[in-house]
């Protein structure tokens, strides 16, 4: 049995008082193409699933939007009753075929979702729900107060927000007590630094997605090339390494179909950069990031 654990990554405690490993898992990528229908190998991704817990990570992510529902009703096959785990989910994003997310926000559809995804997943409270996206077409102050009514239910313990500002997170705030925030983030993509500064001050859990990219840094001969070579890694895992380093309330949430990619990303909780290699990389993923902007 292999000896990969994601307790190395260390905890956090959403919301103040559920403990999880700060490695978690994406759910993602367990449905079909264009996150889409089912799985194109069913039997990978609920060995997948089961290996989750088995390698020390009690955190998921998914979302009612992946599948849609799909990916919710695969996580309650594989692994009700959850003991041990928090299963997050989302809502706030609509699927009407591969590829293609449109938000609605009208609260009586939040409200809709999130009871949906208790009867997905299988259980009588989430305890972490995000809205997926903030919709434009809908004042944000009638969102915020669609979560409220459903913690002030009882549906959901814990709320989050995805893809937001720090404006965002500060006017929710005045509404629900904002737990975790999940925006897009990782070594070349620094556009959340502030909304991550944020989340430290005020003990918000940051959840960031596509945390594995590296884009051209990775490259044969880069400096993450070689801090990879001298930890025996692959340059994701330094991503992932990289990532996790970074600040205490980093949720990073890889996923994957498959059992192999799972145990190789939990592995980067193994990885301890120094000092120098966390700013050499960071100086040049914040250049990267400018180049890109």
């Amino acid at each position: 049995m292999s000896t990969v654990s994601a307790a190395k990554s260390g905890t956090f405690k959403i919301g103040g008082d559920i403990g999880v490993t700060r490695l978690g898992f994406g759910a993602m990528r367990i449905t079909g193409p264009g996150i889409w229908g089912e799985p194109q190998d069913r039997a990978e991704v609920l060995r997948t699933l089961r290996r989750v817990p088995e390698i020390g990570v009690n955190f998921i992510d998914t979302a009612d939007s992946y599948g849609p529902d799909v990916s919710e009703q695969l996580i309650r096959e594989a692994l009700a009753p959850y003991k041990g785990l928090l299963i997050a989910t989302k809502g706030g994003l609509t699927r009407t075929g591969p590829n293609v997310w449109a938000p609605v926000g009208r609260p009586e559809y939040l409200i809709q979702q999130a009871h949906k995804s208790l009867r997905n997943l299988g259980v009588k409270q989430i305890g972490l729900w995000q809205l997926h996206r903030i919709d434009p077409k809908v004042p944000r102050d009638e969102q915020f107060g669609a979560i409220k009514q459903l913690l002030n239910d009882g549906v959901i313990a814990h709320a989050g927000l995805s893809e937001v500002s720090v404006a965002d997170i500060e006017a929710a705030s005045k509404v629900f007590k904002v737990a975790t925030v999940q925006n897009r983030y990782n070594l070349v993509d620094r556009g959340s630094e502030a909304v991550l500064d944020y989340c430290e001050t005020h003990g918000i859990g940051f959840i960031p997605w596509y945390p594995l990219a590296a884009g051209n840094l990775a490259k044969p001969g880069s400096l993450l090339d070689t801090i990879a070579k001298k930890h025996k890694a692959a340059p994701s895992q330094i991503a992932l390494a990289w990532v996790l380093k970074r600040s205490k309330v980093m949720l990073p949430i890889p996923g994957t179909s498959k059992v192999k990619h799972l145990e190789e990303n939990v592995a980067a909780a193994d990885i301890v950069l120094t000092d120098d290699e966390f700013a050499a990389l960071d100086r040049e993923g914040k250049a990267a990031a400018a180049k890109v902007a």
